[in-house]
């Protein structure tokens, strides 16, 4: 008998020091709808995040960078293709946002191509993936 699937979406989770300029951040510069309960785009299936405000700025935590590597990340987005990444990466630049990682190529695994921001509160959001394959 198949299993029948159960799960179809999840979201992060992100403490934040000030939910309102938060909201502001994922509506103008990543192009997000914002409500009370979350920020998504690409409906839940894409980027999908709750935005929580902290009780104390000290409990707003990104995730250090895992060894070897330069940033750490928080929330990971795949895309379909290297040309909807290429899309994301400018527009989010021409909206200001803070470039973590500039695009690369890594040919050894894929290969794969990724960018990284960092919102307001220094949670670094990467997005990446193979070229349509």
């Amino acid at each position: 008998m198949e299993k029948k699937s159960q799960i179809h979406s999840s979201l992060k989770v992100l403490l934040v020091t000030d939910i309102e300029r938060a909201k502001v951040f994922y509506s103008d510069v990543l192009g997000c709808e914002v409500t009370d309960w979350w920020v998504i785009r690409d409906d839940f299936t894409g980027l999908a995040i709750k935005l929580l405000q902290a009780n104390d700025p000290k409990d707003v935590k990104p995730n250090p960078p895992a060894k070897g590597v330069e940033h750490g990340f928080d929330v990971y987005c795949y895309v379909e293709d290297w040309q909807s990444l290429d899309e994301l990466y400018l527009e989010f630049k021409e909206k200001g946002a803070a470039i973590a990682i500039e695009p690369w190529v890594d040919e050894n695994n894929g290969p794969w191509k990724e960018f990284a921001v960092k919102d307001v509160d220094g949670y670094c959001i990467a997005f990446g993936g193979t070229d349509g394959y």
